[in-house]
């Protein structure tokens, strides 16, 4: 048995594990340039002299690019190397971040955006894939689980770090910061490139890997017809929009409703990335304890109600524990629908996992969107209250369709 173990940990060499390290660098970056400007769109939309709404731009532009942009680097990475696309493109986002800096209207601010996003959107979903790549089997788990890591990390980081840096020196500062980060994390990647001897195509492949696989277009197709595919890219559309979209205005209610400086608010919400991390600390016996049909229940029934408390407390206090524990609820259900989006289709892995992401990503443009319009109409309490309602919705029929789904395959 320990000789066994002790063969299975020697697969994964210190060159592959440093590498991975590095992916986890990438992946905290991409998320934190998704949420670097939930905390400043009220003082952009001060400086601009626009609306909140029009302000969100920086945020849904780069959302639609981002889960676009998803469909293009799996067939790529493939091509010519993942581990080169996400070198490149992490270096290309110091670039768009520098843009931003320098932006001295909203619309080249929004062009800085795009620029962003169209590199970010390689680094998670090709580190992933790169990782399982590159790990056995019996250990893919737990070396995804550091890259889910850097992501969740990056949700605290990008929400704390705009904030602070916006009330202390100004909105521009938080792109220094992101062009700074992007441009040290590309250079390690670059060295790391440079240095690695032997493809990622040389450890242990799944059976079948050497077998031709069909093009991109005819593996989605393929995706696209199954039922259950289907059901999984939905979910992931909706969860995207009332769980992330919903979530970029998280820091704009706070500060417009109770008055708290952008610091604060941004530190409040990013204690929902925290909630993610306590997710990740515990989530094992969670599986054990409740199924996948109990974690998406439980998962959205206590976003849900923590959405409830975060829109309509009268004080900042029942914010804190509202925003960490709206994380763990919603990584509970997050993290299924990622084992679910894996699994849909094992033919076609990498290609569903770029689908999965651009549903999730669009959902969240969508999301931004439809927040934002909504905003001067009913107000931010309402908004959140009703992504939060939307997404225990989604828990109670996703776990109902799991079990469906379970009945069927025992039959």
């Amino acid at each position: 048995m320990s000789s066994s173990a002790s063969t299975t940990a020697s697969a994964i060499s210190p060159a592959t594990r440093r590498s991975i390290l590095l992916l986890s660098f990438a992946c905290f970056a991409s998320m934190a340039a998704q949420r670097i400007c939930d905390a400043m769109l009220p003082e952009l939309s001060r400086v601009f002299s626009v609306g909140l709404a029009q302000a969100a731009q920086v945020v849904s532009v780069f959302a639609i690019a981002y889960g676009a942009a998803q469909l293009f680097y799996g067939p790529l990475g493939d091509r010519v190397g993942k581990f080169r696309v996400i070198t490149f493109a992490t270096l290309a986002c110091s670039i768009g971040s520098a843009l931003a800096v320098a932006a001295g209207t909203l619309d080249m601010l929004v062009f800085a955006r795009l620029l962003m996003a169209l590199g970010a959107a390689a680094l998670i979903p090709l580190s992933m894939a790169w990782v399982g790549d590159s790990v056995p089997s019996d250990q893919l788990q737990e070396m995804l689980t550091r890259t889910g890591l850097g992501s969740t990390l990056g949700i605290v980081g990008g929400q704390l770090v705009g904030g602070l840096l916006t009330d202390a020196l100004g909105w521009r500062w938080a792109f220094v910061f992101m062009t700074v980060l992007f441009g040290v994390v590309g250079s390690l990647l670059w060295l790391n490139l440079r240095q690695q001897r032997t493809p990622a195509a040389k450890v242990e492949a799944p059976v079948g890997a050497t077998a031709v696989r069909p093009g991109f277009v005819t593996q989605a197709l393929l995706i696209l017809t199954g039922s259950w595919s289907r059901i999984i890219l939905l979910m992931a559309l909706v969860e995207g929009a009332a769980g992330f979209g919903v979530l970029a205005i998280w820091a704009s209610h706070l500060h417009r409703s109770l008055g708290l400086s952008l610091s604060l608010a941004g530190a409040i919400v990013a204690l929902f990335g925290l909630g993610g991390m306590l997710y990740m600390a515990v989530g094992r016996h969670l599986i054990r304890r409740f199924g996948q049909q109990g974690l998406v229940l439980f998962g959205g029934a206590i976003l849900g109600v923590c959405a409830l408390v975060l829109a309509y407390t009268p004080h900042w206090g029942p914010a804190l524990p509202a925003s960490l524990l709206a994380g763990f609820g919603f990584f509970m259900f997050h993290n299924t629908m990622q084992t679910n989006a894996t699994q849909m289709a094992p033919h076609a892995r990498g290609t569903a996992v770029s689908l999965f992401s651009s549903s999730l990503f669009l959902g969240q443009s969508i999301g931004v969107v439809l927040a934002a319009s909504l905003i001067d109409r009913v107000g931010t309490s309402a908004v959140i209250a009703a992504g939060g309602a939307v997404m225990a919705l989604e828990g109670v029929y996703f776990a109902w369709v799991l079990r469906r789904r379970e009945r069927m395959m025992k039959d």
